[in-house]
C-alpha cells in the first residue's frame, strides 16, 4: 500500500515537473518570437535610417566643400566595419576626402577640414528625422572666411519657417546675414548679464524695400 502511494506521489510529481517544464519551453518560445521581432525591427529602423544618411552624407559634404575653384567639392561616406545581421552593433567608418586631397581618417584633418566634416555628418544625422530647431555654438572656431561663408550660405538655404538654426559666434562672417541678433553683455551696475535684440529683417525692409 505505501508503495502505490509512493508510486502515486511520484507520479505525480513528475506530471508537475513535465508541466513546468512545457510552462518554461513556451516561455522561452515566446521570449525568443518576441527577440527576434525586436531584433528585425530594430534592424530594419537602423538600415532606413543608415541609408538615408549615407546618402545625404555625401551631397552635404559636396555643398559644403564646395567652391569656384573646386565646383564638385569634396566627396565623403559612411561604411559598417562589419558585415553581420546585427549591423547597428559593429562601429561605422567616416571617412571625409576634402578637395585635391585623399580619404583620410578623421584624426589626419586639419581642424578646420574636422569642423566641415563633423558638420557635414550633423546635417545628414538631422535631415533623417528634422527638429525645429538647429543648435549651432562656435563652430566657427576654427574655420577661416572661405568655411565661414559655405555654412551660412548652407544654413541660409536650408533654414525656413519648419527649420530654425540658433548660431552662437564671435565672427561677423556667420550672422551677418542672419534675419535677427541677439547679443549679451555684462552690466556692471548690478554685475548680470543682459541681453539686447536686433530684427535684422525688419531693419532691412525699412532701408532696402
Amino acid at each position: 500500500m505505501r508503495a502505490i502511494e509512493r508510486l502515486e506521489s511520484v507520479e505525480n510529481r513528475l506530471k508537475a515537473t513535465e508541466q513546468d517544464f512545457e510552462n518554461s519551453r513556451s516561455a522561452l518560445r515566446e521570449a525568443r518570437d518576441a527577440f527576434n521581432d525586436v531584433k528585425a525591427t530594430r534592424f530594419e529602423l537602423f538600415n532606413k535610417a543608415f541609408e538615408h544618411i549615407k546618402e545625404q552624407i555625401v551631397t552635404v559634404y559636396k555643398d559644403l566643400t564646395r567652391s569656384e575653384a573646386f565646383p564638385i567639392g569634396g566627396h565623403a561616406y559612411l561604411d559598417i566595419e562589419d558585415d553581420t545581421d546585427t549591423p547597428y552593433l559593429s562601429g561605422i567608418k567616416y571617412h571625409a576626402m576634402p578637395p585635391l586631397k585623399r580619404f583620410r581618417d578623421m584624426e589626419h584633418l586639419s581642424g578646420g577640414e574636422k569642423t566641415i566634416a563633423a558638420l557635414a555628418l550633423l546635417f545628414a544625422i538631422h535631415s533623417y528625422q528634422p527638429s525645429p530647431f538647429f543648435v549651432l555654438d562656435e563652430v566657427d572656431a576654427a574655420l577661416d572666411n572661405a568655411n565661414v561663408d559655405k555654412i551660412k550660405k548652407y544654413i541660409r538655404e536650408h533654414a525656413g519657417p519648419g527649420m530654425q538654426f540658433i548660431v552662437i559666434s564671435l565672427k561677423t562672417g556667420l550672422f551677418q546675414d542672419s534675419e535677427s541678433l541677439i547679443g549679451v553683455y555684462r552690466d556692471q551696475e548690478v554685475n548680470s548679464s543682459k541681453t539686447l535684440t536686433l530684427d535684422v529683417s525688419f531693419l532691412f525692409s525699412i532701408f532696402f524695400a
